[in-house]
């Protein structure tokens, strides 16, 4: 056995977790069990979302027999999918309907000041985001996946005025009008 006097008579073997410059949050945790011959089985799901908190924002879900397995396997889905968003300040640089299966998330800009008013899924995705001063609504399901990916679905979708004019083949001062 190999101890270290210098870090309290720990193992030397198990070093500490570098901060990451993600923020991880967990969403939702689900106990599922299924019934088989010896009784039942119980297994867990867990639903998280990952950011930097400067635009890049990623969600995914893992399942694992036990509750830390299922949160790493998560956040590890989170970090293959993230995505940029488009900011514009602090907030976002336009009203814009987010949908994924039976979710539908309303996103709209706010002034300075306003904070995050978002319910708990979706305020989830925004905070890790980095966006500071939002309105959204959930319009039609409140299940927390369908949420998440509705949230993320709108956020990948904005586009400010010089992405606009890019792809328009104008000016963003045309645009703007």
């Amino acid at each position: 056995m190999a101890y270290d006097r210098s870090n309290g008579g720990r193992r030397r073997d198990r070093e500490e977790k570098a901060p990451s410059e993600f923020t991880e949050k967990v969403v939702s945790l689900n106990r599922v069990s299924k019934t088989v011959k010896g009784g039942r089985v119980a297994k867990f799901a867990a639903l998280c979302v990952i950011g930097d908190g400067k635009g890049r924002v990623g969600y995914g879900t893992g399942k694992a027999n036990e509750v830390s397995e299922a949160i790493r396997k998560g956040l590890e889905d989170a970090k293959k999918h993230l995505c940029t968003v488009t900011l514009e300040g602090t907030t976002i640089p336009h009203e814009v309907i987010g949908e994924s299966g039976a979710g539908r998330v309303l996103l709209m800009p706010a002034p300075e000041g306003t904070g995050v008013l978002a319910g708990g899924a979706a305020r989830a995705v925004l905070e890790a985001a980095g966006i500071k001063n939002i309105r959204a609504k959930c319009l039609r399901s409140h299940n927390p996946a369908n949420v998440v990916a509705a949230t993320v679905s709108g956020l990948r979708t904005l586009r400010n005025a010089e992405q606009v004019a890019v792809y328009r083949g104008k000016t963003a001062a045309e645009i703007k009008g």
